[in-house]
Parts: C-alpha cells; structure tokens; sequence
C-alpha cells in the first residue's frame, strides 16, 4: 500500500521518494510514493499506507484529507498488487528520512501531465531489457518515473482533468 500525497495549492504538487539504492530492494534507486508492505497488525491496506510514510518520511497522515483510493495494480514482473490512496495535504512540515529514502520531492501535476515530458525507455528486469512508458521529471540527479507509481500518476492525471492516459 502505498500514499500519493497532494498539496493543497492552485497547481497542486505530488510527493515523490527516491529510493536508496540496495542490491536486495527490486525498486532499487527509483522514483516511488512512500509506502510498503501491509503487516498483521495493520488494520487495513489504507492504514499501513499511513505508517509506511510515517516511518519513511516523518510525515503523519492519520489526520489527513483522504481524497481516495485509486485503481489497485498489479505488478507485470513482480506478482504483487499495490492499493494507493491518495490524500490532501497543505504546507508539506520537514520531512524526516529514513535509511530507505535518499530523498522526497514535489513535481506539480502540471508539470507531470506535460506531454513533452512523457518518453518510451528501456529498462531491464530479471536480465529482460524492454521499453516501458517514462516521464522525464528534468531533476538533475533524478532517473525517469515508470513503472507501479507512472501508473498511479496517469490515474491521478486523469482524475484531476490533465489527460493521464498511461502509453502502455
């Protein structure tokens, strides 16, 4: 379960992790929503959402707007399906990271649904190089967002009226 996390501005902005790079992590060094896995004594997908970016970023959300639940997915290389709810924040506090984070920064939506942004790319998984859709955030130090979170981003694109509509 994962949070995508909007501030409360006239062009809203979408908080992105990047995470740390590790041999056994499969998201290895890519742009992700905080979140992970949901533990036994979660009560629910949306609450370990909540306490994965509590201990991924310091940012509490158990008091915060939740907007809704988008599109559950499901991973085409990793048998895994990801719930993402997405909720409303005003001024983002600082933010405290954790040893899986290497960094959390905003994109605006608009600069997100910029179509010259959008790129085909080539990644490789298990050893397999294919070309996957990509948005080109243009942040130095930055890799492309694809995968699991470029597909919550197009849901989200698509409702906020800024076209979405995932390539893939």
């Amino acid at each position: 379960a994962v949070a995508a996390i909007l501030t409360d501005e006239r062009d809203p902005s979408l908080l992105f992790i990047h995470r740390v790079a590790h041999d056994r992590d499969p998201w290895s060094g890519h742009l992700a929503f905080p979140g992970g896995r949901i533990e036994e004594l979660d009560a629910s997908p949306r609450r370990a959402a909540e306490r994965e970016t509590r201990e991924e970023i310091g940012l509490d959300l158990s008091d915060g707007r939740v907007l809704g639940q988008l599109d559950e997915i499901t991973g085409s290389t990793i048998l895994l399906c990801v719930a993402c709810y997405v909720y409303l924040v005003g001024r983002l506090p600082d933010l405290d990271l954790n040893e899986e984070v290497a960094d959390a920064f905003t994109v605006s939506l608009s600069g997100l649904a910029d179509r010259d942004r959008w790129v085909e790319a080539e990644f490789e998984i298990k050893g397999v190089r294919r070309s996957y859709p990509a948005i080109d955030l243009g942040l130095d130090g930055k890799p492309l967002l694809w995968g699991l979170t470029y597909r919550f981003v197009t849901q989200i694109l698509e409702h906020a009226g800024l076209g979405g509509g995932s390539r893939e």
